[in-house]
């Protein structure tokens, strides 16, 4: 029986023409972060399941790719639960790992920290558009920072690469969920109630506003605290400032260092940013990590017509492993969209050097091949690209297909010369 050639669903092959392109977005990312005084650093694939399974994760704990115990730790025939199978995950998200390194190494770390990381993720999801089960993160993190600083450092440093890549016109959605629990309150909802009443509303954009109301009436919320809910969102719509709208509105409910801290982000980020985006406060904006804890976002691309990237502060969640709260602030790239929308564009890497084929005839002599691959050399040593393989019999077909990876010269080296 043959072997199966395909990839597993959800995962897939990666051609030439889009490594290269990954390449040189991966070296985008990493320069522009590292003038921002971002530090490289790497966590293993896998981590305890009692770290995945914290209820941290939202819904993507649902979506955890787990591993067995190995050898007489795996006993099939004696086990009556879960635990008793399985110790580790595949990492769902950067965020928990770097939680647990800083833990670890938080003597040896900075204070604050600003750490970048790049690396493979996994959740068993369903694969679709810019969606799969196997796929790149990109998190740049502060942790140690309890000022806004973290939020318009990162704000700056994501928007500055998305810049640098060629993306203009796009928005980085804004919200703090204290302002989210102080609409709650404000509305007459319970704070038992509010995961309920927030998971409905992150379908704004997908149901309308007619839609959410609907469902919290169906989820059996008082009508009057429905329509005092929804009437905030209508207000902040037609307000030309809907942070400070809500400030008049909801009093006491929101206190005044959540408003101070949105506008000061507001304001730093666009007096001071690089690239053509807008920075939108979204009082609908959720994000469906329960780990975050005061300002969160998003980065809307038009061409893509989704979030293509997010991020928040979870000030509790680093205190879950070493019994102290500690102030944190992360902000991901979706790569795996952003090489899709740049595929589908046509996107053509800047200031590529030049690429050279040479096609050698079979039965070359030895004594000049010698000096072709000492010319090949020289040629690298400039910068040049240079690829040297055999001649093929269908010279034409191959000719071709070097044209389409980009060589711009293809010399031949023939028996007679």
């Amino acid at each position: 029986m043959a072997l199966i050639k395909k990839p597993v669903t959800g995962m897939k092959d990666i051609m030439p023409d889009e490594m290269q392109i990954r390449d040189y977005v991966m070296g985008v990312i990493k320069e522009t972060y590292r003038a921002f005084g971002f530090t490289p650093i790497e966590t293993p694939c896998m981590e305890n399941i009692a770290n995945l399974s914290s209820k941290q994760g939202g819904e993507n704990e649902k979506l955890i790719f787990k591993v067995l115990k190995r050898g007489e730790k795996l006993n099939l025939k004696t086990a009556e639960c879960e635990a008793d199978l399985v110790d580790n995950g595949l990492r769902y998200d950067l965020t928990v790992p770097l939680c647990r390194y800083y833990a670890n190494h938080a003597n040896d770390l900075p204070n604050p920290f600003k750490a970048l990381q790049m690396g493979n993720v996994w959740r068993a999801d369903r694969p679709q558009r810019g969606r799969y089960r196997q796929f790149m993160q990109c998190d740049i993190d502060i942790i140690g920072e309890p000022s806004n600083l973290a939020e318009i450092e990162l704000i700056l440093a994501t928007t500055g690469t998305l810049g640098k890549l060629g993306f203009k016109n796009f928005e980085i959605r804004i919200n703090e969920r204290r302002i989210l629990k102080a609409m709650a309150a404000y509305s007459g909802f319970q704070e038992a109630d509010y995961d309920t009443v927030f998971i409905i509303l992150d379908k704004m954009d997908k149901i309308g506003l007619s839609g959410v109301a609907e469902e919290l009436v169906k989820a059996g919320f008082l009508q009057e605290s429905v329509d005092k809910y929804l009437a905030l969102f209508e207000g902040v719509e037609k307000a030309d400032d809907g942070v400070a709208y809500l400030a008049r509105e909801l009093g006491e409910y929101l206190d005044a260092d959540v408003v101070q801290n949105m506008q000061e982000i507001s304001a730093s980020v666009t007096s001071t940013k690089a690239a053509e985006f807008e920075l939108v406060f979204d009082p609908t904006l959720v994000r469906g990590m329960s780990y975050y804890t005061g300002t969160i976002f998003e980065i809307a691309i038009p061409e893509f017509g989704g979030s293509c990237g997010g991020g928040g502060r979870y000030d509790k969640m680093v205190g879950n492993f070493i019994g102290k709260d500690v102030p944190a602030c992360g902000f991901s790239i979706g790569f795996e969209r952003i090489i899709m929308l740049l595929m589908e564009s046509g996107f053509q890497i800047p200031q590529q050097p030049k690429k050279t084929a040479y096609l050698i005839e079979k039965g070359y002599p030895g004594d000049k091949l010698a000096g072709v691959i000492a010319r090949a050399q020289e040629a690298r040593k400039d910068g040049q690209q240079v690829l040297v393989v055999r001649m093929n019999k269908n010279k034409k077909f191959q000719k071709e297909q070097l044209a389409r990876e980009g060589y711009e010269e293809v010399i031949e080296f023939f028996n007679r010369d």
